[in-house]
C-alpha cells in the first residue's frame, strides 16, 4: 500500500460548543478592560457629547443680544435720552461707554471694545421739534456680519417709535428723525471677509496642537526618548528644540492662508504685515506650548490626538469663529477668554480688516503672551517630572 493510499490518521479537533461566541465575548471583555485603562479615551466618550450639548444648548446664540455700544452724546436732552432708551429696549444694544470726542469714539470701534457707536449731534432736540428730520449716526463694526446685521435691522422701528410719547399724542405720520447706519470695515457684509481671517487662526490651532502633541509621544513609542533623557540636556532646551521647527512650519502655513485669502478671495490687509507676522508667531508659539503640554500628559499618539481634539472643539465654538462672541452668556465668554484663538481672531481681523495698530490690540496681545508663558511653564514642569 502506497503512502498516498493510507487513510489520514489525523483527527480534526472538534469545534467547542459556542466557540465563536466565547472567543468573541472574551475579546469584548478585553476591549472594555483596555478602554477603562485608557482614561483619555474614556474622557472623550463622556466629555465630547456633554461639551457639545452644553455649548450648543447654552453658549451658542446666532441672534446675539446686549451688544456693547458706545454713545457720543453731544447734547444731554430728553429727546436724546428717549432715543437711547428705545435702542436699549430692542435688547440688541447695551451702552457700556460714554465718550466725549470723535477720536475716542472711533478708537473704541477700531479696538473692538464696542461693536456699535451712537452719535447724537448738538442741536438734535431743537431740530426734531422744528420738524427738520435731523440724522442720528449709528456706526457698526461689521467685521462680524451676523452680530451687526440683526441689530441694524431694528433701527427702523426705533426711528418710528422712539419719540411717539415725547412729541405726539398718537402715532406720527413719519419718523421725527432719521438713523444713518454706517457698517464699517465690511460695508457689503461679506461673510468671506469674516471667515478667511478666522481660518488663519483655526487652521494654525489644529495643526500646531497636533504637531507638538505627537512629537514627544512619538519619541516615547519609538524608544528614542530614553536616549534623549540620558543626554545632558535640560527640559527647557528640549522644549525649545521641539518648538522652533514648528514655529517656522506655522509661519509658512499662515503666509499661505493669508496669501490665498488676498489673491483668491479679495480679503484686504489694511494694517501692518510686520505686526501681523509678529503676533501670528506669538499665537503659533502659544499653541505649540499647549500641544507640548499635552504630550507630557498622555502616553501614546492616539491619546495625544484625542486630547488635542478636546481642546480644539471649544476653541472653534467659544472663540467667535463660528458664532458671535458677544452673543454668548457671560460664563461662556469667560471660558472663551482663556483660549488663545479668541484673542488671535480679534487681532487678525482687526489688522486685516480695520488697519488696527498695536495700541488698539494691547489687551489681546498681553493675554496671548500670558497664555504662552503659562503653557510653557506647565510644559517644562511636567517634563521635569518625567525626567525624575
Amino acid at each position: 500500500m502506497s503512502m498516498t493510499d493510507r487513510p489520514d490518521r489525523r483527527r480534526e479537533i472538534p469545534e467547542p460548543r459556542f466557540g465563536f461566541w466565547r472567543r468573541s465575548f472574551a475579546m469584548v471583555i478585553k476591549e472594555f478592560i483596555q478602554l477603562r485603562r485608557d482614561r483619555v479615551s474614556f474622557a472623550m466618550i463622556v466629555m465630547i457629547p456633554v461639551m457639545q450639548l452644553l455649548l450648543f444648548g447654552y453658549a451658542i446664540n446666532t441672534t446675539p443680544r446686549n451688544l456693547p455700544t458706545a454713545v457720543l452724546l453731544q447734547e444731554d436732552s430728553d429727546v436724546a435720552r428717549s432715543i437711547l432708551k428705545a435702542l436699549e429696549n430692542t435688547a440688541y444694544f447695551r451702552f457700556t461707554r460714554e465718550v466725549h470726542d470723535v477720536a475716542e469714539f472711533d478708537n473704541l470701534l477700531l479696538s473692538g471694545k464696542v461693536l456699535f457707536g451712537v452719535e447724537i449731534p448738538r442741536g438734535f432736540e431743537r431740530a426734531v421739534r422744528r420738524g427738520e428730520h435731523p440724522a442720528l449716526l449709528v456706526a457698526a463694526d461689521a467685521t462680524d456680519p451676523v452680530a451687526a446685521g440683526s441689530a441694524l435691522s431694528t433701527l427702523g422701528v426705533v426711528a418710528q417709535t422712539a419719540l411717539e410719547h415725547d412729541l405726539f399724542t398718537g402715532d406720527p405720520a413719519a419718523p421725527a428723525f432719521e438713523i444713518r447706519a454706517h457698517a464699517r470695515y465690511n460695508p457689503a457684509a461679506s461673510s468671506r471677509l469674516n471667515i478667511v481671517p478666522g481660518l488663519v487662526g483655526t487652521i494654525l490651532t489644529m495643526t500646531m496642537l497636533i504637531f507638538t502633541a505627537l512629537s514627544v509621544t512619538r519619541e516615547i513609542e519609538r524608544g528614542t526618548m530614553e536616549s534623549l533623557l540620558s543626554m545632558p540636556i535640560r527640559p527647557i532646551e528640549v522644549m525649545f528644540g521641539k518648538i522652533v521647527p514648528y514655529v517656522l512650519v506655522g509661519f509658512v502655513q499662515a503666509t499661505l492662508i493669508v496669501g490665498i485669502g488676498v489673491l483668491l478671495f479679495g480679503v484686504p490687509v489694511r494694517g501692518s504685515l510686520i505686526m501681523l507676522a509678529l503676533l501670528s508667531t506669538l499665537f503659533i508659539t502659544t499653541n505649540l506650548a499647549i500641544g507640548y503640554t499635552f504630550s507630557t500628559i498622555v502616553q501614546n499618539q492616539l491619546q495625544a490626538m484625542q486630547l488635542s481634539m478636546m481642546f480644539f472643539l471649544p476653541s472653534i465654538l467659544l472663540s467667535g469663529f463660528m458664532f458671535p462672541f458677544a452673543g454668548m452668556p457671560v460664563w461662556a465668554q469667560y471660558l472663551g477668554e482663556a483660549l488663545p484663538l479668541t484673542h488671535y481672531l480679534r487681532i487678525v481681523r482687526a489688522i486685516m480688516l480695520k488697519g488696527a495698530a498695536l495700541q488698539n490690540l494691547e489687551y489681546d496681545t498681553i493675554a496671548l503672551f500670558a497664555l504662552m508663558l503659562l503653557a510653557m511653564t506647565i510644559a517644562v514642569t511636567r517634563f521635569r517630572r518625567t525626567l525624575d
